[in-house]
């Protein structure tokens, strides 16, 4: 089973945060999604999870993207965004990899607490626990091997999966991602 633990107290008030969104995306560019994402590790100590410095890639003309970031936390965890045509973010994704039939590590969960915290500035702690559990990560006797769940508030899209495991290096890709509802 996921856990979810936080080392700050934060009262239960549901909270409807003001729309942050467009179609085009999360109205930040990459360093206010680094600062946003380093506060929100602060304010609830979450601790390892800094991010020191995006790696920017800008886009060739002939990708569909206008570019892209990339962050990696270790050998396991690692987010990677996708900047619109304004250089701000549009879509985050974060990626693990291990063994799916094991219970998720709390720096994965954390980082998937953060992410939701750094794209809905108004959420509490409480609030990301919500959609973690709306996504369906916190129910008990999930076949992870064949989940993919998502839920959308706000205008956000919040999607888990899991890829089938890399025969080369026997190991499951856990991707979480945020999206702008269509």
């Amino acid at each position: 089973m996921l856990t979810l633990s936080s080392n700050s107290t934060q009262p239960g008030i549901d909270q409807t945060p003001s729309s942050q969104t467009n179609s085009s995306g999360f109205h930040m560019t990459t360093d206010e999604f680094k600062n946003r994402f380093n506060d929100a590790v602060g304010k609830y100590r979450l601790n390892g999870l800094s991010i020191t410095r995006l790696n920017v890639k800008e886009s060739s003309e002939s990708e569909q993207s206008n570019g892209t970031f990339e962050y990696v936390f270790s050998d396991e965890l690692r987010v990677v965004g996708v900047l619109n045509e304004d250089k701000n973010v549009q879509e985050v994704r974060l990626y693990a990899t291990g063994d799916a039939s094991k219970p998720a590590g709390g720096t994965f969960l954390t980082a998937i607490a953060t992410l939701i915290l750094t794209t809905n500035s108004e959420y509490t702690y409480n609030d990301a626990q919500d959609v973690i559990q709306d996504i369906g990560l916190l129910d008990r006797d999930v076949n992870q091997r064949d989940f993919d769940r998502a839920t959308i508030r706000n205008g956000l899209e919040y999607r888990f999966s899991i890829q089938d495991q890399d025969q080369d290096q026997d190991q499951d890709h856990s991707i979480f991602e945020i999206t702008v509802a269509k």
